[in-house]
This record gives C-alpha cells, sequence and structure tokens, in this order.
C-alpha cells in the first residue's frame, strides 16, 4: 500500500505525517522508518521510530532512492512501514511522469515485501498527474 500526501508548503503536511509515523510506532509489529530531507522530526517522533536523513547519504535520485529502499529493506526483513517526508526535495524531483514511475514502484515493492510507504511531497495536490492520483 502507497499513500502519498501532498500539500503545499505550511499546509500541514509535516504535522500529519508525524503523527501517522507515531501512531504506527505505537501499533504495527514491525519496524518503522521515517527517512527525511533534514533533520527536522528528531525530538517530534516515537523513539522506535528509525529516522534516517537522506541527506547524510546523498539519496538524490529517484533511483538512489529505490536503491536506498531496497537495502534498508534487506538489512531489515522486519520493516513494516517506511515514511518519506517531503519526496521532491530528497531526490530534486517534482510531481511528472518519474514521481509516478517511482510510486508504482513503491507499490510493487509493497506487495512484493509487505510494506507500507507513506509519501509527502510539497506541491499543491492539483498538480499531480492522473498516475499520482490513485495514491491520495
Amino acid at each position: 500500500m502507497v499513500r502519498l500526501i501532498m500539500g503545499d508548503k505550511g499546509s500541514g503536511k509535516t504535522k500529519k505525517l508525524i503523527e501517522l509515523i507515531n501512531s504506527a510506532a505505537a501499533q504495527e509489529a514491525g519496524n518503522v522508518v521515517c527517512i527525511e530531507a533534514e533533520k527536522v522530526m528528531t525530538f517530534d517522533l516515537h523513539y522506535h521510530v528509525r529516522l534516517i536523513v537522506a541527506g547524510d547519504y546523498e539519496v538524490g535520485s529517484y533511483e538512489a532512492m529505490r536503491g536506498f529502499i531496497s537495502g534498508l529493506y534487506a538489512g531489515n526483513y522486519d520493516i513494516s512501514h517506511i515514511f518519506i517526508d517531503n519526496l521532491f526535495k530528497i531526490v530534486g524531483g517534482k510531481s511528472d511522469h518519474e514521481a509516478e514511475m517511482f510510486l508504482d514502484w513503491l507499490e510493487k515493492f509493497s506487495t512484493a515485501h509487505g510494506v507500507r510507504f507513506t509519501v509527502s511531497a510539497s506541491v499543491d495536490p492539483e498538480h499531480a498527474t492522473d498516475g499520482m492520483q490513485k495514491y491520495l
């Protein structure tokens, strides 16, 4: 399952994401991971959440992000949910076909491995491609 949360900067996406992450950490049996662009949520997340700052690992493209997620899962099969905060800031992308293809890859990964994904992006939902709309 892939869920996409979109909204302009300042629309409350991060606050909503923090609530979802902490809820998942309290309710899910598996490990919860949060990938963020910069160190912002350190003190807001439950201590069981594995917080990863993507900037520390030079994850600057969709291809690098696919490899990074695959590596995370290969190292820990107990991951049940991965949250990605501000996807476009991490990969330097925008709401386009490449983002749509990445979300489709996440959906395939989710189905194959049983990992849920929640992704936020700082862009108005009206700018989502038709393929991205199904994840909103």
